[in-house]
């Protein structure tokens, strides 16, 4: 994610983890303020490599979203668009000379949002059945995006439809 910095008067601002500054009205914002900037994570990536001129990975790479279970299944196409645009964004930073020797995303499976102590804000491509209060019977469900990402490791990152 990025953040925006300005010595003048804004309205419009963002606050959460790690987000403070004003809104970039060019970005998306999930629910808790995260920019999602797949063209600023290619510019880093292309800045640090000319920089250092070492391997780079890519780790904890996600989107936290409020996933609804609708008929025994989570349909995530919000989370496989965020995940394809920061692979496009990196496929890219490839093609600009980086040498970028792996990524992860964060996470595999839904789990306790370090950040706010939160179920509800869910990163995985396995739901896990359990609510902010602890009730649930823990099922595990894999999403649309499991299917999609197992696909994009099967492909080496070729096939993002």
């Amino acid at each position: 994610m990025s953040n925006l910095v300005t010595t003048h008067e804004v309205k419009d601002k963002v606050g959460g983890n790690f987000a403070a500054g004003a809104k970039n009205p060019y970005l998306e914002y999930s629910e808790w303020g995260w920019a999602a900037d797949p063209t600023g994570l290619q510019y880093y990536l292309e800045l640090m490599y000319d920089r250092y001129e070492l391997p780079i990975m890519v780790v904890e790479n996600g989107l936290g979203a409020v996933d609804k279970l609708e008929d025994g299944k989570v349909h995530d196409s919000y989370r496989i668009d965020y995940l394809r645009q920061h692979i496009q964004a990196m496929a890219k930073a490839v093609e600009n000379g980086v040498d970028l020797r792996g990524y992860t995303t964060w996470g595999c499976i839904d789990c306790i949002s370090a950040g706010t102590g939160q179920m509800s804000k869910r990163y995985g491509f396995i739901y896990v059945d359990r609510d902010d209060k602890g009730n649930g019977s823990l099922e595990r469900l894999k999403k649309d995006s499991f299917y999609w990402y197992k696909k994009v490791i099967e492909s080496n990152g070729t096939d993002l439809d």
